[in-house]
């Protein structure tokens, strides 16, 4: 129950934790730094896949699988990729009982294993564009995790992708973080920055990094999606070549673009309370929870409750009806509120003589009559969505409130817990490199979405918080997960 949730105010790290184990989204494995997605867990992962997936194939994007194990000499073919992978790759090197010839690396990202293929199915301009999902697990050594932010193994989709020219595999990059962003916006219910990464923070391999950055309930960033532009050369390192429609063999233009299970962990940070998880209607597998009242004829209310559930079922909501008798109604609201049903529907005997029910949102605890009558399905849809915009906009206020701009590297330094901080930075990796050494905080975005820089100026020239040199413009630092 929701007493065990350490509050946030008191342990925001604990708060975290105590919430995924009381809700049953997750527990922690016997196997170094893994998880157990459990039911209530993966159902979210479930009602994220569906909904991307659908944005992808939307978009011309088929899925596909590779393989789970990279030979070490695939790896090596792109040496900046390896460079940044190195530190966190398990590597298998005995098979069958005996040692293996080459040693196997257990993917931490499918780039070097796809473009092998890639170079094996594109000869020609007529073979492209390329356009590849796949829905996989990855493992990664982390050496400090936390469950669904940061695993040894978790789960993604990451897309890959293969084109004709620099301009189109460009338009790709910003076509799929822009569905990120749609996503994150209109089924998280969580506001984002969409930009670019600087120099130092992109993938490795990638010419240019793209991604979106959310804000949580302690102010931390999160980095909730990335799309890169990978130029040529992974097709370079594979050697994958195509024909011109001049005649010409030109080295393949890719990217490649993933989120994965850490959003369900943002979904957390950045919705729920000190009662439990608080759930967009959009990726709550249950939307509405009934609870009867069962008092008088508890057979007559619990037939009520069912009917109920049907017509709303038939209508598209999901709902289900708790008529256990073993548990207290309040035991009830209780559970679901951990659990963040996002709307839970009481009835009693009193509620159906009057033709209503009680309808209580779990975002604002806000108690409403509900006529029983031939509108009653619409009315339950329009309080969902209306769950699924106050949501939205709540963290955004949240966000706004916690966005500072500063002028110096005093008021910087003050600021570094508090959120968001819009500051000019000279450009300089060695500027970057102090700045996160002495407040931790890291450049998470240089911005691109048009609201955000006409509303903080972010192309205004200015002089540099740290080194006092010119800058061409303001940068967003925070500290971050």
């Amino acid at each position: 129950m929701a007493d065990t949730i350490t509050p946030r105010e008191k342990d925001y790290s604990q708060w975290y934790i105590d919430l995924v184990r009381s809700a049953k989204l997750a527990d922690y494995s016997d196997i170094r730094g893994c998880m157990v997605i459990r039911p209530n867990g993966y159902a979210i992962w479930e009602k994220m896949q569906a909904a991307l997936d659908g944005m992808f194939k939307a978009t011309g994007h088929v899925n596909a699988y590779f393989p789970l194990f990279i030979p070490e000499s695939y790896i090596q073919k792109e040496a900046d990729h390896i460079e940044g992978f190195a530190p966190e790759c398990a590597v298998v090197t005995h098979g069958g009982g005996e040692e293996l010839t080459e040693k196997l690396y257990v993917r931490p990202t499918s780039e070097t294993v796809i473009w092998a293929s890639y170079k094996k199915w594109i000869q020609s301009y007529r073979d492209l564009p390329l356009l590849i999902n796949q829905w996989a697990n990855v493992v990664r050594w982390e050496m400090r995790t936390r469950l669904f932010l940061r695993t040894a193994e978790f789960l993604w989709q990451e897309g890959h992708t293969a084109h004709a020219s620099p301009e189109e595999a460009q338009e790709e990059v910003l076509r799929m973080i822009n569905v990120y962003k749609t996503f994150a916006q209109e089924h998280m219910a969580l506001p984002v920055i969409m930009g670019r990464k600087t120099e130092s923070e992109k993938f490795a391999g990638a010419d240019e990094t793209w991604c979106i950055e959310a804000m949580m309930q302690d102010k931390k960033a999160l980095q909730a999606g990335t799309s890169h532009n990978l130029g040529q050369n992974f097709a370079k390192a594979f050697d994958c070549q195509f024909q011109t429609r001049e005649g010409k063999l030109e080295y393949v233009w890719a990217t490649s673009w993933g989120v994965s299970t850490r959003l369900i962990g943002a979904l957390i940070m950045a919705h729920s309370d000190d009662k439990g998880l608080v759930l967009p209607p959009k990726l709550a597998s249950r939307q509405v929870v009934i609870v009867p009242i069962l008092k008088g004829n508890k057979e007559a209310v619990k037939e009520k409750a069912r009917n109920i559930a049907i017509e709303l079922n038939k209508s598209g909501i999901a709902t289900f009806v708790d008529e256990s008798e073993q548990n207290s109604p309040g035991w009830k609201f209780a559970e679901y509120e951990l659990q963040g049903i996002p709307l839970r529907l009481e009835l009693g005997p009193r509620d159906i003589a009057n033709n209503l029910c009680i309808a209580a949102r779990r975002d604002t605890g806000e108690k409403l009559k509900v006529p029983l009558d031939n509108g009653f399905a619409g009315s339950i849809g329009s309080l969902l969505e209306q769950i699924q915009e106050s949501m939205f906009n709540r963290a955004l206020a949240y966000r706004d409130e916690n966005t500072f701009e500063v002028a110096t590297y005093d008021d910087f330094k003050a600021s570094a817990d508090n959120g968001f901080i819009i500051a000019h930075w000279d450009g300089s990796e060695e500027t970057e490199a102090k700045i996160k050494e002495e407040t931790k905080a890291t450049i998470r975005v240089l911005p691109e979405d048009r609201d955000f820089i006409e509303r903080y100026s972010m192309h205004e020239p200015g002089t540099c918080i740290y080194s006092g040199r010119p800058s061409k413009g303001k940068v967003v630092f925070a500290k971050a997960y």
